[in-house]
Order: C-alpha cells, then structure tokens, then sequence
C-alpha cells in the first residue's frame, strides 16, 4: 500500500464519499448558536444552513463548489460523491435546464480535476404528512417520476465519461415517503448505479419514523428492498443491534463523517460492531466545517475508543488498523462512489515534521495517527 519514492511517501488517492459542497460557504457562520435560545443542536444548525441554501444560483454554487474541491484536491482527495439535493429557483420552479445546478457541481469539479459521483437526491416533504417548507421547495420534486426522469437525463448525460457516475439518493425517511423507497432501490438496481441516503442521524428522525411506519430506519430499508451492496447508509448513528446486522448482511456500506457529526453533536455510531458485522466503511467531509482527511480517517477508530473506553478496536488479521482505515478513506470509498478504483497515488512528504523520528515500519502508522494537512505535497499536475 504505502511506497517509498525519492523522499516521498506514495500511497492510494483519497476519496470523500459524501459531500455538500455549497455548505463550504458556512464556514465560520454557525459555530455562536442562535442568540434568542439557550441550546444550539442539528436542528437550529439546519436552520442557518437553509438560509444559505436560499440565496444559492447556478453561478454561485459553481464557485463555492470549486472552492470546496480545490481544498479537498489540496488535502490528498481525487474523487468525491457529492450528495447534491438543491435542485429548483427558490419558489420550487424548476429552472429551464433542470439539471442547471447539478451540472455546476459537476463542471466545478472537474475544473479542479476531481472526479465526481454525483448523487441526485430525491426529495420530497417536509416530514411524514407535511408539505415542504420554506427553501425546502428549491429541494423538493412534486412526483417521484420527476426525480427519476432527472437522473435518467444525468445518466444520458454523462455516459461513458471517466470522471463522473451518477447515483440516486433518497435524503432520508423524514423527506421521502416509504412507498418511494422501492421504486427508486429498483431504479438504482435496473441503472446499476449508486444509492446513498442519510441514515440515523438523529433520534428525532428515529423516533418520526417509528410513529410513521412502526419501523426503525434501517428496518424499513429492509423491507423496502434498499439495504445492498451499491447502498450506503450516511451516518447510521444511532442504530439498533438488529439495524447493524442487516446492514453487515446485506454488504451495505455506511459512510462515517466524523468532523461533521461531532461539530453537529449528532453522537458515535457503533463502529466496532457494525465492523464486526462486515459493514463496509468509507468516510465524507459532509458539511466541510474542516477539510482534513486524515482527521477523518483516524476519527473513525479514535471515536469508538471514546465510546467503548478501549483502544486499538478496528483490527484486522490481514492488515494494520492504519491500513484498515486508509482502505476506507481510499478504495472502499471509490467504491461506493461507483469508481473501481481511487483514481491513483498522491505524494506525502516523508520529511514532514509529524513524521519525524519515525522508521519506515511505523509511516502509515504515524501518517494517519499523528499527520496533517502539511504533509500533503503540491501536486505536480496542477
């Protein structure tokens, strides 16, 4: 995995699997809470990143998007799934191109060299009997054939092209209706595309979908037909032992954003069980309050140490935890991004001052434990 190259450090490019590229634009803009109350949770951060997501057209998502990529490009990634849900003008009205913004997206990234799986989201309500609400409209499709017929045309597209897959992405079970659910897993299956979906984020999503359906989230996948192994669950904090096991089963993969669910509050997802389950693992920068992918990486074993109280927890007879966790970061995460492989090496200085001291044993080690943005080197083909 890890090569020695005249004083550099090779190794497989990076991926980040789930993104929002126009939230790179609130950055600094929500971490004071809402000054008129006394607790600040997912639900009041939500109701800043709405008020972004308003003012947002075609040329300026394209420019936040491009910023967003050209840190990630900086930081070792070369591909990211980019889960791309605002759709519509601000009142719902589709524009005349209605894949308008989706395209931006796309063409930001490839102006950065990225590659790009880019995620039509499906969405479609407020919650369970609720119309949507404010720029939840830019969001929305009024019928379930709307959002397929928008990826068919995304597909048409972009067929062939090396550098973009498109996949489909229910939001959630809060925005999407239950009998959605499997016409769009079919969609996805009859396309052989991706499908990704936010997951158990949130107790409160937990609890609406038990008063819905009398059903945990990722039950009413299961039942539904969604769970596979082109799905990938985002988050899936809060699960039940049953939940890990069919997903485990079904060779589904969860994407972790540790940066994002800790800046969130969101929780600890269960990451040594759902490992020993067989779940497969890849990482996202979601909101990109902080753009460091080693951060991530390294989250993913450091936060189920915090929640077991152990250390060490992500093992493997075969590999190291680094290399477990590089693999996630990289292969696993093009994977899940419809790539079959993470696009290539990236350079890292083996001169760096966090890998000091260190013998060649323990680099990937020190890399993912102890490295940073610093040790990423300047691209030579940018």
């Amino acid at each position: 995995m890890l090569r020695l190259v005249e004083g550099s450090i090779r190794l497989p490019a990076l991926v980040t699997a789930h993104s929002h590229a126009f939230q790179r634009a609130m950055r600094g803009k929500a971490q004071r809470g809402p000054a008129s109350e006394t607790t600040d949770d997912f639900w009041s951060w939500r109701h800043a990143m709405y008020e972004l997501a308003e003012g947002l057209d075609p040329e300026r998502i394209y420019q936040v998007s491009r910023l967003a990529y050209e840190e990630l490009r900086g930081t070792g990634v070369r591909t990211v799934g980019e889960f791309h849900y605002v759709h519509h003008q601000p009142d719902g009205t589709p524009y005349d191109d209605r894949l308008a913004l989706a395209e931006a997206v796309i063409q930001a990234a490839r102006d950065e060299g990225l590659r790009i799986c880019l995620l039509r989201v499906v969405y479609h309500r407020a919650g369970a009997g609720r119309a949507p609400e404010g720029v939840q409209r830019r969001f929305c499709d009024h019928d379930l054939d709307d959002a397929l017929r928008d990826t068919e045309a995304l597909c048409s597209r972009h067929a062939g092209a090396d550098d973009v897959r498109v996949g489909i992405a229910p939001h959630s079970v809060r925005a999407v209706p239950p009998d959605w659910l499997k016409p769009i897993a079919d969609f996805a299956a009859r396309r052989e595309i991706p499908l990704h979906m936010h997951v158990a984020e949130q107790p409160a999503e937990i609890a609406a979908c038990l008063d819905e359906t009398g059903r945990r989230p990722v039950q009413l996948l299961a039942d539904h037909g969604v769970l596979g192994p082109s799905f990938c669950a985002v988050h899936a904090t809060h699960l039940d032992p049953d939940e890990v096991t069919l997903l485990g089963q079904t060779g589904s993969f969860v994407c972790l954003c540790p940066t994002t669910e800790r800046d969130l509050g969101d929780g600890l997802a269960p990451v040594g069980p759902m490992h020993a389950a067989g779940v497969r693992f890849c990482v996202g920068v979601d909101s990109h309050v902080l753009c460091a992918p080693l951060e991530e990486l390294r989250a993913v074993e450091l936060g189920e140490r915090l929640r077991t109280g152990q250390r060490v927890v992500l093992r493997d007879p075969r590999r190291t935890t680094a290399e477990l966790l590089w693999t996630m970061g990289s292969q696993l995460g093009a994977e899940a991004c419809g790539f079959e492989d993470p696009g290539g090496e990236i350079a890292l200085d083996r001169a760096g001052a966090s890998l000091a001291l260190v013998g060649e044993d323990g680099l990937l080690d020190a890399v993912v434990f102890s490295g940073d943005n610093r040790l990423f080197s300047p691209d030579p083909t940018r």
